[in-house]
């Protein structure tokens, strides 16, 4: 098999060349097409992991370290900074340096923190290390999906991005399952532990296997202003998400960072028409295709992510499952995605993406639709049936919008494509647990006197109340201690019922997201340029 460097017609229309006389040539394993997506699967399954396993994790490291609550939330926050802030420039870095020389960095790099957090005793070492955990990462994640979209021909190309999908929906879902058992009965340390072997195994496939491709018209340059603003407008952007909770959406450091963050774009996105290699050529945006594919991410993301933060306080505070039960519960999910992914992959192949990216989100907005229905009685056996829909839903999105994004790109830019698949999924979660949290937070204030003075219960003071509204915007009854049974059960029932009008109205948000996103759905189309990379043979 010979690798493939042909150039694609890119924004400044270069016509096709010729193939390199230095491509790289495969042997055996070497640059086979499905031992290379099982290695960027091993790879990229400990970052999907990471992004949930260590939720559970975050108790048991609060009261080994003595952390503060403050403290602990830099643990997810530091991460998620350094994941959406760097994917793209990592990405170029793929595009200039090689994938495969960025994965394997990634790999090890990722690993290496792992272990690190593991031998950490102190708080602030498990957040320094966990920014790490995030750049590296952000290098991994793109140079994966350049690796695929240089290897696999166009018609294997998206069930390839199937199992790819597959791998990290998998990931995604089971993480709270696993690091419920290993916090459960080992120690919150193993969670980041387990991330050695598999880095370990990532790398050695990767050296065997693994084949750099190289376009023939790469980068050969930075963009450093471009990099610099780009990086800071990304970091106002998501600071302001992560903040907006706590501060509030009225209070001016929110709308400060959002409108920084608006001068950052603005002139990240003039600077980049001057320069003669941009770090993200913004003519990749004239292919309505491909702004539609980053556009249907960022609303997959918010209706999923978004949706799926309050079920899992539904099932932990409301139906009093323990953490693996929760993740037991959420199977369906996980389990439809597993199976759908790669029959999604198939399914655009064979009729292009259109048309099953609309079902996908009609799926998705029936999905939560029922999610809203949710009461706080309701049995296993009807959760299921929404869980096990959500992940239909999914799949052909995460799968189809990977592909419009990436195969809409020119070759010499799949790194710069991938990164921008990656981010706008890592927004859109963040914005919709922003944007539904302040729905839930919204409608639990304006609900929660009156029920509690319906239910008969003592008067609240507004300090109290605010703590109490604070405590059932997460499921949890603001019971102290001490208090009569009977008046237990009162508030408990009050705490309980709030909350879920509150689950109902974001799903109901996250619903109408999803609808809009069958419009967008409708001008996707096939990459353009997908036969770019298309290697041949051993397939």
């Amino acid at each position: 098999m010979t690798s493939q460097t042909i150039g694609t017609t890119g924004s400044g229309g270069q016509a096709p060349q010729a193939p390199s006389e230095e491509a790289p040539r495969s042997s055996g394993l070497r640059g086979h097409p499905w031992f290379t997506l099982i290695t960027v699967a091993v790879g990229v399954m400990m970052v999907a992991l990471d992004g949930t396993i260590v939720a559970i994790a975050n108790p048991a490291i609060q009261k080994d370290l003595k952390a503060s609550f403050a403290d602990v939330q830099w643990i997810t926050n530091g991460y998620f900074l350094a994941l959406a802030v760097s994917l793209i420039t990592a990405g170029k870095l793929g595009d200039r340096f090689g994938h495969r020389q960025t994965f394997l960095i990634g790999v090890t790099g990722f690993a290496a923190a792992s272990g690190a957090i593991g031998l950490s005793h102190s708080i602030a070492a498990v957040v320094t290390f966990r920014v790490f955990q995030g750049l590296f990462g952000a290098l991994l994640m793109p140079a994966a999906l350049g690796l695929l979209r240089a290897t696999f021909p166009a018609e294997k190309l998206n069930m390839a991005i199937g199992i790819w999908g597959m791998v990290i929906g998998a990931s995604t879902a089971g993480g709270p399952i696993l690091g419920g058992v290993l916090v459960e009965h080992v120690n919150w340390q193993s969670v980041f532990f387990i991330n050695v072997p598999v880095g370990a195994i990532a790398l050695v496939l990767g050296l065997l296997i693994l084949l750099d491709h190289r376009a023939e018209n790469a980068p050969r340059s930075f963009d450093i202003l471009g990099i610099a603003l780009l990086s800071a407008a990304m970091f106002c952007l998501v600071w302001a998400l992560i903040k907006a909770p706590t501060w509030g959406w009225g209070d001016g450091r929110t709308w400060t960072f959002i409108a920084a963050s608006v001068l950052g774009f603005a002139l990240f996105s003039f600077w980049e028409t001057k320069v003669k290699e941009p770090l993200i050529p913004l003519g990749l945006f004239r292919s309505v295709p491909l702004s539609a594919g980053v556009v249907l991410m960022v609303l997959m993301a918010i209706a999923f992510m978004g949706g799926l933060f309050f079920v899992t306080f539904y099932l932990q505070n409301v139906h009093g499952m323990s953490p693996i039960d929760a993740g037991l519960h959420l199977l369906p999910l996980t389990g439809m995605m597993i199976v759908a992914s790669p029959l999604a992959g198939f399914a655009i192949t064979k009729l292009g993406p259109r048309v099953p990216l609309a079902g996908g989100m009609i799926a998705t907005a029936v999905a939560m639709y029922g999610m809203s229905t949710l009461e706080v009685d309701t049995g296993s056996a009807v959760m299921s049936i929404w869980f096990g829909l959500l992940g239909l839903g999914l799949a052909p999105v995460m799968v189809g919008a990977t592909e419009v994004i990436v195969g809409n790109a020119p070759m010499e830019l799949s790194g710069v494509a991938g990164g921008l698949q990656q981010a706008a999924m890592q927004i859109g979660g963040s914005l919709g647990t922003a944007v539904l949290g302040a729905v839930m937070a919204s409608k639990v204030d304006n609900d929660l006197a009156a029920n509690w003075k319906d239910a008969g219960l003592p008067p609240l003071t507004p300090a109290q109340l605010h703590q109490a509204s604070e405590a059932v915007q997460v499921g949890v009854a603001p019971v102290a201690k001490g208090t009569p049974e009977p008046i237990v059960a009162k508030i408990t029932g009050v705490a309980h019922d709030t909350f879920i009008s509150g689950m109902s109205l974001a799903s109901l948000v996250a619903c109408g997201v999803a609808a809009v996103a069958v419009l967008v759905a409708l001008l996707t189309k096939r990459g353009e340029n997908a036969e770019a990379g298309a290697g041949v043979g051993h397939i």
